[in-house]
């Protein structure tokens, strides 16, 4: 089950990090983004350093206000996030086709919570690919206790250099994992190679739309602040994401952003003008507690040192992300299917 409580999120705060280095590598993880002076180059070429960085240090509060499946989900009217989330998952299993018994590779998978859903849905054995040792620990932790340890098992490795033979597994899938890659055709490549031919890639892209403006200043700065809030080097299109699927070899059977027919807004869980007892820590109200028991927390020193820095970006990037959702120049949800062909 997820941890829930303060003294949990106080403990997780900084993942494998010394506690008495937490803020240095606030500090550090910053220094890559825009906002704080970084470019793009130096983010692409630091990749794995920004990465860990940032889910050592978010991994605790993501799970304390989202659970344990760190994604959005298109969502129903009446129907609660947990719900979306959890059909979210078996949406992708179904368009992979999964079937008892296959292997599946997840790119990208956090602590976990998308595999173990899936695994239990389509009767998989899935392996869960992080480069981050915390959320392996973690993650292994939560296997046990959903008791798919023994079908489900964690890779510490980077996905651009997976650490499998060619022609591995009957399936692929990443949820809005990939976006944290340096190069989205040498990740497609990679995940290519592992793959059996004849089989599929489905996966859910970050993206900017065809809306974006690169000469608007407002969109910029929303783009900066979401890649601050979430690790990532660069935000890529729709289609730089479609180009390289074909040039990795891929077929593309069917793509689309499900974002765009989703009767209620993808980002609605965190607009603070909503309000949900459901989800109520990711509320205006629920922030705000939050913000404050973080505040006392690292006073007393329950928490680290930077424990503040972390919740206040994490925050920008969560009011960046309703922007661009409004302004419609973003996407979590550009979803797609792709095989490898026989020969």
């Amino acid at each position: 089950m997820s941890r829930s409580g303060a003294l949990d999120l106080a403990s997780g705060v900084g993942g494998k990090i010394e506690k008495n280095e937490v803020l240095s590598a606030v500090q550090k993880y910053e220094k890559y983004h825009v906002c704080h002076g970084g470019d793009e180059e130096e983010r692409r070429a630091n990749y794995t350093d920004m990465v860990n960085k940032y889910y050592d240090l978010a991994t605790s509060f993501y799970e304390y206000g989202w659970g344990e499946s760190f994604h959005f989900a298109s969502r129903w009217k009446g129907e609660s996030l947990r719900e979306s989330i959890k059909r979210h998952e078996h949406f992708l299993a179904v368009q992979l086709g999964l079937k008892c018994g296959q292997k599946v590779l997840d790119v990208g998978c956090g602590i976990g919570g998308p595999l173990r859903e899936i695994a239990r849905f389509s009767d998989t054995s899935i392996t869960g690919l992080n480069n981050n040792e915390y959320q392996i620990t973690r993650g292994k932790e939560l296997n046990r206790l959903a008791g798919v340890d023994k079908t489900c098992n964690f890779e510490l490795a980077d996905f651009m250099k997976m650490p499998f033979s060619n022609d591995t597994f009957d399936a692929v899938f990443a949820i809005e994992a990939t976006c944290h890659a340096p190069d989205v055709l040498d990740c497609y490549k990679e995940i290519y190679r592992v793959l059996k031919p004849g089989q599929c890639f489905a996966a859910y892209e970050w993206c900017i739309t065809d809306c974006f403006d690169p000469m608007n200043r407002e969109h910029q700065r929303i783009k900066g602040e979401v890649e601050l809030g979430n690790g990532l080097p660069d935000i890529r299109s729709v289609g730089q994401c479609l180009e390289a699927l074909k040039l990795a070899g891929f077929e593309v059977l069917w793509e689309k952003d499900v974002a765009a027919d989703s009767p209620l807004p993808w980002y609605l869980p965190l607009d603070t003008t909503q309000f949900s007892l459901s989800n109520f820590r990711t509320t205006s109200f629920g922030r705000f507690i939050t913000r404050n028991m973080v505040k006392a927390l690292e006073f007393v020193r329950l928490a680290p040192e930077g424990s503040q820095r972390v919740q206040a970006f994490l925050e920008k990037a969560a009011e960046a992300l309703v922007e661009g959702g409004r302004e419609g120049i973003f996407t979590p949800m550009y979803f797609f299917v792709a095989r490898k062909p026989r020969s």
